[in-house]
């Protein structure tokens, strides 16, 4: 095995590598780039969370299904996850909304309740939980599926809610 020799500035490499340890940042962050703190910092892109969607109006995007790895860990909300339950993701409607979710493929609808954070894959606005997508026919083996996602109730910040489309056309306007 082939030793590599120091950095003639090794000091400065080792205390920005303690500095990324102390904020939590990987220890590659002070070796790997030549450029001081400042300028590395600088060249990060802030992490922006999405913002709340308190509309209460319908969404169409792709569903999939919480991979069996989540089954027992817990959500968002605090509560564990259960395959059997009605819960979803969305990264963002409020937590604690309720919506009606309908596979545009096969026309079958269930409610859900948005308990978790995600789907972290572009392009999809929630994750179901295994009994949930069976419900509304996602197979295993797709996976996916086009849905409509309409909210029924919308918790708001103050503590109230808000009817969604979905409730509007329950009541029947």
């Amino acid at each position: 095995m082939r030793r590599r020799s120091l950095s003639p500035n090794w000091p400065a490499l080792i205390a920005a590598g303690a500095a990324c340890i102390g904020l939590g940042a990987p220890v590659a962050c002070a070796a790997d780039s030549g450029e001081p703190a400042a300028a590395r910092s600088a060249a990060r892109e802030p992490v922006t969370p999405k913002p709340q969607d308190l509309s209460g109006r319908k969404r169409i995007g792709t569903a999939s299904v919480y991979a069996p790895m989540f089954n027992g860990r817990k959500m968002a909300d605090g509560n564990r996850m259960s395959p059997n339950d009605d819960n979803a993701a969305s990264k963002t409607l409020p937590l604690g909304t309720e919506a009606k979710v309908t596979n545009l493929k096969t026309g079958r609808s269930t409610t859900v309740k948005i308990q978790d954070r995600g789907p972290y894959v572009k392009g999809r606005i929630v994750d179901l939980s295994p009994q949930t997508a069976r419900e509304i026919g996602i197979t295993k083996k797709e996976g996916i599926a086009p849905v409509e996602v309409a909210p029924i109730v919308v918790p708001l910040p103050d503590g109230s809610v808000k009817v969604g489309e979905a409730g509007r056309e329950d009541s029947g306007r």
